[in-house]
């Protein structure tokens, strides 16, 4: 995995700033620790940072082919699963190849087949293309938005980076937000809407969209979307594709050249990945698979059950480790870590995020890259197969809102009256709520309840997974792990997404037709385990930590934070913070003490990044 970037200008001649191009790819140092590239011309300049997965020795970037007189340049970020395959036929139609990396099968694959080559690809990939003949370039994200990209485009210029940083390096990009950024802050957040990108003048390229720059301008279009049709497979069939797709998708996954793990929670999906994986590299005589699992020090002292997060993880991964025989690696944390995190993790993600969720997963990811390089999660599955407790409870399905963020009107009235009546989070919400479900794609005949479960479907899809992928690739490649995701193969999510919800949920169970693809695959108990999501620290010594973070914030008359807030509130939550949000306020982790924690990582974002109110 890498990071990209670059600057397309038709008013300046680019090779005259070279030292612009370097500092802009510099920042992407931590997603490519290996090696770093650059590329030139008048109109067009590209950096590369590199993180050596598949041939090491022949992939560098920038990659350049030549094509009769033409030059055409790509930078990339991602992996391709299906380049044997696309090898094999670009092989046949003549082409022939230097090296065995998966960037020069998607150059080659553009060589042939032109900006249709995107429909052939399967894998996770943000990457550009520069064709010098046409003075063109060729931007594209995949399906479900992995791996992300970021522009700034005004008129005659384009700026684009795999992280926002990026783009913020350019001495020309006024770091701004305006009153619809701090909406995405105080309302939407830690997720953010599809396409925004907070800061003013800056957007994110939608998955499944590809855009395209020349002379004359920009142009977007989706080449991806769900599409709703007719499920025709009886349960025993439908359980049996899914079994399949996903066992065929891990052991695509499983290509690389340095070495690789999977991530380990004991539940189903994390469970299944590990034993597809096990079961492969047993067949290959590969040795035994290494896997990681992280929790908290002192965590079963203070562990409480919720209707959230109803058991711990240690008894379950015990038991998979044990079963599978693999070389396991448990990670844990401690308070003072976490707390400490909780600022690194602003820098790596450039906004504020989920607070101690980021802060432990990026302390997990600097473990596992002292091992590994790559890793299999399991992200995805719950909003694919329709996990989450919000699927089935009826005050989520029925509350008209993002059911991810039903304390919406508590967290708007801990907000000053002054930025409430200049924002109007509550009508953002319901503006953003409403924009998502006219996308839908219906499908005719569906009864009420099979209708809002698609819509349910689709706003965990379109709204709630792109935040955890965000989560997942920022703090991996904060540390140069690489981690792949094979629950958004996309024709898994294809096929899922037409699965009618009592299929689904056969059996009467969350992920009921999941369950069923894997049984004889998983133990019985493995199998019937209630869902529990990433842990979180139950420490109170956590809660004290954030707690007196936001009280010394408060009394710092300096704190660009303040003029957003009601301090008073604030202060009164933070003082006599028991009892208080026990619910979530967003997803299903982040309470009392993670409010604290978000409100000291947005003061923290001002204050670094030296944001200014537009």
């Amino acid at each position: 995995m890498c990071g990209i970037t670059g600057w397309i200008d038709w008013n300046k001649d680019l090779t005259q700033y070279p030292s612009v191009l370097e500092t802009m790819t510099d920042t992407l140092a931590s997603r490519g620790p290996d090696a770093s590239g650059s590329w030139i011309t008048p109109r067009c300049a590209l950096g590369h940072r590199r993180l050596s997965v598949m041939d090491p020795a022949g992939g560098a970037q920038p990659m350049t082919r030549k094509v009769g007189d033409n030059t055409i340049t790509i930078v990339y970020n991602g992996e391709l699963y299906n380049a044997p395959e696309l090898k094999k036929e670009l092989e046949q139609r003549g082409h022939r190849f230097t090296t065995t990396c998966d960037t020069e099968v998607l150059l080659v694959s553009f060589v042939e087949w032109g900006r249709a080559c995107v429909d052939r690809l399967n894998g996770i990939f943000a990457f550009a293309i520069w064709d010098n003949e046409e003075q063109t370039l060729f931007l594209v994200r995949d399906r479900l938005g992995v791996k992300p990209l970021f522009y700034s485009y005004t008129e005659g210029r384009l700026l684009f980076g795999s992280e926002p940083k990026a783009i913020l390096a350019h001495p020309d990009f006024t770091v701004q937000i305006s009153g619809e950024g701090l909406a995405e802050i105080f309302a939407i957040g830690p997720a953010r809407t599809p396409g925004h990108g907070v800061y003013k003048n800056m957007q994110e390229l939608k998955p499944g969209h590809c855009m395209v720059m020349d002379a004359r301008g920009l142009s977007v279009r989706a080449y991806w979307k769900l599409e709703s049709k007719p499920h025709e497979d009886d349960v025993e069939t439908t359980a049996a594709k899914v079994r399949e797709l996903l066992r065929d998708t891990v052991i695509r996954q499983l290509a690389s050249d340095v070495p690789i793990c999977t991530l380990l929670s004991g539940g189903l999906d994390s469970s299944a990945l590990t034993t597809f994986a096990a079961q492969y590299y047993a067949q290959q005589g590969l040795g035994a698979l290494h896997t990681y699992s992280v929790d908290y020090v002192d965590n079963d002292r203070h562990f409480q059950a919720s209707a959230f997060q109803p058991n711990a993880d240690a008894p379950w991964i015990k038991r998979m480790t044990e079963h599978l025989e693999t070389v396991h690696h448990a990670i844990e944390f401690d308070t003072p870590e976490l707390v400490e995190a909780l600022r690194t993790v602003v820098l790596a993600r450039d906004l504020p995020g989920m607070a101690d969720v980021d802060g432990s997963l990026y302390l997990f990811c600097r473990e596992i890259k002292k091992g590994a390089t790559v890793a299999i999660s399991g992200e995805a599955a719950d909003e694919i197969f329709g996990g989450y407790p919000w699927f089935h409870r009826e005050e989520a399905l029925n509350a008209g809102t993002f059911p991810w963020s039903l304390a919406t009107p508590e967290r708007i009235a801990l907000l000053s009256p002054e930025f409430v009546d200049w924002v109007k989070p509550a009508q953002y919400v319901q503006d953003r709520y409403r924009q998502a479900l006219s996308e839908v794609p219906r499908l005719a005949g569906e009864n009420g309840q099979q209708n809002r479960m698609r819509e349910m479907s689709y706003l965990n899809i379109t709204r709630f997974m792109p935040t955890l992928l965000d989560r997942k690739d920022r703090m991996s490649m904060a540390v140069g792990l690489e981690v792949r995701v094979p629950f958004c193969d996309h024709r898994l999510v294809e096929y899922v997404w037409n699965i009618p919800w009592e299929v689904k949920t056969a059996g009467d169970r969350e992920k009921g037709i999941l369950r069923k693809a894997l049984r004889g695959i998983l133990p019985e108990d493995v199998l019937a385990r209630k869902k529990s999501p990433y842990p979180k620290t139950h420490n109170p010594n956590y809660l004290t930590a954030v707690r007196s973070w936001v009280l010394d914030i408060l009394n710092d008359p300096s704190s660009p934070l303040l003029p957003f807030i009601d301090t008073a509130k604030i202060r009164t939550l933070a003082e006599d913070a028991e009892g208080r949000f026990q619910l979530p306020w967003f997803g299903q982790l982040m309470t009392g003490p993670q409010l604290f924690a978000y409100l000291a990582q947005v003061d923290t974002w001002l204050r670094h990044y030296k944001v200014s109110i537009r």
